[in-house]
Formats: structure tokens, sequence, C-alpha cells
């Protein structure tokens, strides 16, 4: 190989993707969106006040999809993972400034996620002003379960979301207690970005999030969407 030749370095990337529900198709990934306190417990939990704050957001990277079933690999430079167990919404349709009423007509379906969260990297970075990247975008950061499509289980607003380890009840809330909910969400982010199809938007996780162990075993779920469960490696 030529070092010099600048084609030498060139290739195809591959695209992440995500599996569909009782299907062989896949849905292409094109970004991740996360909504930061969604819930008015678990703001309450990490010190803030629920009732003043407009929503806001921050990202993962595509390549950071982990599948259902898998192992996942404890990050390095962190002495505290945390889970937190999220519903995810699927974009099928793209828009920018889409009315909350007409929201859901953007959405193709829904998944279970967890946001793992390099906590003391995230507590330092608030700490200190800065980005919140390293604690939230590293590799494997997003386990998620298949997609599930909105034909099938229409537009879920309420609904019991959970998290066991190791067999143990560690997150539990319903989906009624978003403070910002799915359309509302939709509309307020594409006011700041044209959202596309193959958006991901994580959409908030209840209160009772804490450290993660090797060895651990994460099991939770929606109600009406479905389960997933991953290894701590």
């Amino acid at each position: 190989m030529n070092l010099t030749d600048p084609n030498d370095y060139l290739f195809t990337p591959s695209i992440p993707s995500l599996a569909i529900a009782d299907s062989n198709q896949r849905y292409p990934v094109r970004r991740i969106y996360c909504v930061g306190r969604n819930y008015a417990e678990h703001a309450r939990e990490m010190g803030h006040d629920p009732d003043r704050e407009p929503p806001f957001f921050f990202t993962k990277h595509p390549d950071s999809l982990l599948p259902d079933g898998s192992v996942f690999p404890y990050p390095p430079g962190t002495e505290s993972v945390h889970h937190e167990i999220e519903m995810v919404v699927a974009i099928g349709r793209g828009g920018a400034d889409i009315p909350p009423e007409q929201a859901l007509e953007h959405v193709y379906g829904y998944a279970v996620g967890l946001d793992m969260t390099r906590r003391d990297l995230q507590a330092e970075a608030k700490k200190m002003g800065r980005p919140w990247a390293v604690a939230k975008g590293f590799d494997h950061a997003a386990p998620c379960s298949a997609l599930v499509p909105a034909t099938k289980v229409g537009h879920p607003s309420e609904g019991r979301i959970w998290l066991e380890i190791n067999g143990e009840l560690r997150q539990e809330g319903d989906l009624a207690s978003l403070i910002w909910s799915v359309p509302e969400v939709i509309a307020y982010l594409s006011r700041l970005f044209v959202l596309e199809p193959g958006d991901l938007i994580m959409t908030g996780t209840p209160a009772g999030v804490g450290a993660v162990q090797r060895g651990d075993r994460l099991s939770g779920g929606v109600e009406g969407i479905g389960t997933l469960e991953v290894t701590v490696g």
C-alpha cells in the first residue's frame, strides 16, 4: 500500500440500523437525539425543578447502538456507569417546525432503549461547564430493542416503563408522567433541527437511575412496545 496515496484511506462506512420487529427489513439510523430530565421524579433526583425547565437535548452517535440481547462492554475512563431506561421514538417522515397536533404523523414506530451514562464524567463536565459528549456518546452507549411500527402499536401515551437488574426492580414509571409528551418533544425539536427519516428520539427516563456492575443483567421494557435485555461485560 502506498501511504502517500489518499485513495488508500477511502472506505465505505456501514450505516447503523435497527431491526424491525417481525420483519426482515431494518431501519437505517441517521441521528440519535435524547431528551434530558423529562420525568418529574428523575429531574428531582438529579437536583432540578421540573416545573421551570423547557426541554433540552443532547445527542449520541448512531454507531453507539447496541442490539437487544448483547453484552454491554463496561466503558473505559469511568468508575460509575448508570442505567436510564427510555421509550424510543423513530421518525418516519421528516420536517421542520412541525405543529404538535401533526407530530405523530411523522412517527414510524417505537422501541425500548437504554441511555447508558458515565455519570462521574457527566458530573465533572457539569461542574466545569463543559459538554456531556464523553459521558453520553461513548461506544455502545445506546442499547436498543427492535422497532415496532406505529401501525401495530399505535402511539402510546401511557403505560408502564421499568428496569430490573438481576431480577430486582430499579426503575419504574408511566409514560403518562412525561413532562413533555412525544408530540411536544417532536414539535420542539423540529424547531431546532430539520428532522429526517432515520432519526431516533430517546424520550427520557423515570426515577431510580443508578450504577451498574460487571456481570449485571439488565432487563426492562415499555408496556405495549416490548422489552430489552443486556448484560454488562
